[in-house]
């Protein structure tokens, strides 16, 4: 077996792109066109609310956007 020595920083810039690759592959193999599991406007925005990780005035926008949608008519 053959032994390659590479500097640390070398070594984590390796993982760092393998691991974006990864990321981008697992992405590209999912279903991308497939419809969203959920059809109900106020589910949607009770998940994003229940995260308690945004804005009212960002919530209130998404919730706008997503009544204008076609899909949830």
């Amino acid at each position: 077996m053959n032994k390659i020595t590479i500097s640390e920083k070398d070594y984590r810039e390796l993982i760092e792109t393998k691991l974006r690759y990864k990321y981008v592959r697992d992405f590209i193999e999912g279903d991308l066109f497939s419809a969203p599991p959920i059809k109900n406007v106020n589910e949607v925005i009770q998940s994003f609310k229940n995260t308690k990780k945004y804005k009212n005035s960002f919530l209130k926008s998404i919730e706008k956007g997503l009544k204008r949608s076609s899909f949830f008519k």
